[in-house]
This record gives C-alpha cells, structure tokens and sequence, in this order.
C-alpha cells in the first residue's frame, strides 16, 4: 500500500483542483480531503458532474465552485492541480476551440495565480503530447511525432503549449511548476458513453452489445488504475521546487486493443461478438511510458494490475 509523502509532512495545506468534478479530478479531491486538506474544486460541468463530489458536499473543509478556468479567478491557496481539460475524443473534438482555450487560456491563468500567490502549481499533461510515436516506449525526452492539423490537434497541441508555458513562466518568473503526462487511465466514475476505450468496451460487454473495435486491434495501449495516477500526482506536488519534470506517469504494462476486449469479456461472462470498423484519423498505434524516472524521483510504481482494476470498476459500472 503507497503512503503518501504529505502524511510525513503534517501540515494542512489550501488546495485548488482545476476540474475537480471530473473523473481523475474527484478522485484527487477525495484523497486530499481524507488527508485533512482544505480543497476547493473549481469546474464549470462541461464534463464534469457533481455526482463524483456529492460525498464531498458536506465536509467543512470542501468548497465547490462553478467557474471556468478561461476566465482569471483568485484565491489565497497553497498549491494548484490544473486537470480542467475534456480529455475523452468525444468531448474535446465537441469544440476544439473551447478544448485549446481551455488548456492555453486556463494554464495561463492558473500560471498568474500560482506566481501572484506563490503557490506550487502541477500541470496534468498527457501522453498525447507525443502523438502517433515513433520511438518506443515513450521517454519523457521525446519531443513526439503530432499532427497539428488534425482532428485531434485541439487537445494535442493544446496540452503541448501548456507545458511551453509552464516553463516559461517557470525561467521568466520563478514560478514554482511540475508537469506529469498522464497515460491512459480508467476507474470508477468515468462516464459510460465518454467515448474512451475501456468505457466503450466495458458498456457494450454489459449491455450484450457487440464489441467495437477500430481498426485491426493491434494497436497498443497501457493501462493504470485511477489510485496508482493520484498516488503519482501527490508525490509529483511534493518533490523538491528545483525538479519540473515533464515526468510520465502511467501503468507500462502493454496490451493490445484486442487483448483488452477479450480480457474484458471474460470479466463479464460476456457473449458479445468483436466487430471491427476503420480506425479514426490520427489514432495513435503505440504508446507506452517509460516510467524510469518516475521509479527514481518519486518512488512510484503502479501496484494495480489490469484484471484487478476493472473487476473494481465493473463493480460499480454494473450498479
């Protein structure tokens, strides 16, 4: 079990999580309130849902507030987690303009808050920074192969002008920032039509629907449980000012896009039958992390496997 570095610390601190009512989001929120944090959760329910914080709602040392981070907001706060961003394809090709505003205009003005208050502040970047890699597995040092045309370059590049600016504002005003790219994750409370893989298969196996799949299936993915990326996140927040990262954080365990259907239909006792459709533009055919310099700087390593994690969010899926 992964203890995590604030318990060493003992010191209360005032948090702000960026899209704190999303998936990723309030799982972050539930760990630092059971922490003895003060969190205040910034969403303006583009994807989030006030569902994943109503156990949240009561305690005295939660705040909800509905803004959007394309617009400045202030507070007096200890440290930033900036995660608002729709992350699934569904979402952020919905509006990609709102989807780079959003990451652009919302990493700038979570920059301007953390300089004017001198909080810490942690950018959740993506492994979509690396686009359809070339290079295999992904280290942090490859500056990726993106297309920035295309119908995914709203979240893409977006994230990728984010961590520019992160640095910047790091080199230029001594800003106190960390980035992490985050590899595909799944868990309790994502949504059931979010678009994502494991959601889409997870449903169509529940449902006796056939199983979707894009392309031939032999594209690659990895796949951490939601705990072992918070887990990861918290001890990014907490190392030492002068290590930025970007460090990836994700499960570098490798799966195909079939082998996932099956081990998800054996999950369920599913009889649905696998169907294949052309795969979408972009979609990356590899990805993989490279977590060496997670192991080293911050001691971290998933400890859920696969089958362990989707019989728990099967649990709560069939519910």
């Amino acid at each position: 079990m992964h203890v995590s570095f604030l318990l060493y610390t003992e010191v209360m601190k005032r948090i702000l999580v960026t899209g704190g009512a999303g998936f990723i989001g309030s799982h972050l929120c539930t760990r630092l309130i059971n922490e003895g944090h003060d969190v205040i959760c910034l969403d303006n329910f583009f994807t989030g849902s006030k569902d994943n914080i109503l156990h949240l709602l009561g305690n005295k040392h939660f705040e909800l507030v509905r803004h959007d981070v394309t617009v400045p907001y202030q507070a007096i706060v200890d440290e930033i987690y900036n995660l608002a961003c729709p992350a699934s394809p569904v979402h952020y090709q919905h509006d990609p303009i709102k989807t780079i505003r959003t990451s652009i205009l919302g990493a700038i003005n979570m920059l301007d808050l953390a300089s004017e208050v001198n909080a810490k502040i942690l950018q959740a970047s993506t492994s979509e920074v690396y686009g359809d890699p070339i290079v295999h597995p992904q280290t942090e040092s490859y500056w990726g192969n993106v297309n920035t045309v295309g119908i995914r370059s709203c979240y893409d590049e977006g994230k990728r002008a984010a961590e520019t600016l992160f640095f910047d504002y790091n080199r230029e005003r001594k800003t106190k920032v960390k980035i992490i790219r985050i590899f595909n994750t799944y868990g309790p409370r994502m949504q059931p039509h979010d678009g994502r893989v494991v959601t889409n298969f997870v449903g169509q196996s529940l449902r006796g629907e056939d199983i979707t799949i894009y392309g031939d299936g032999s594209q690659t993915r990895s796949f951490q449980y939601i705990d072992d990326l918070i887990e990861g996140m918290i001890r990014m927040m907490n190392t030492a000012d002068d290590f930025i990262g970007p460090v990836n954080i994700g499960n570098p365990t490798e799966f195909t896009i079939k082998e996932l259907a099956v081990k998800i239909m054996e999950l369920t006792n599913s009889k649905s039958n696998l169907i294949f459709k052309p795969i979408p533009l972009d979609d990356p055919k590899q990805r993989q992390p490279d977590i060496t310099l997670a192991r080293k700087m911050l001691d971290w390593e998933p400890q859920v496997q696969l089958e362990e994690g989707l019989n728990r969010m099967l649990t709560t899926f069939k519910g």
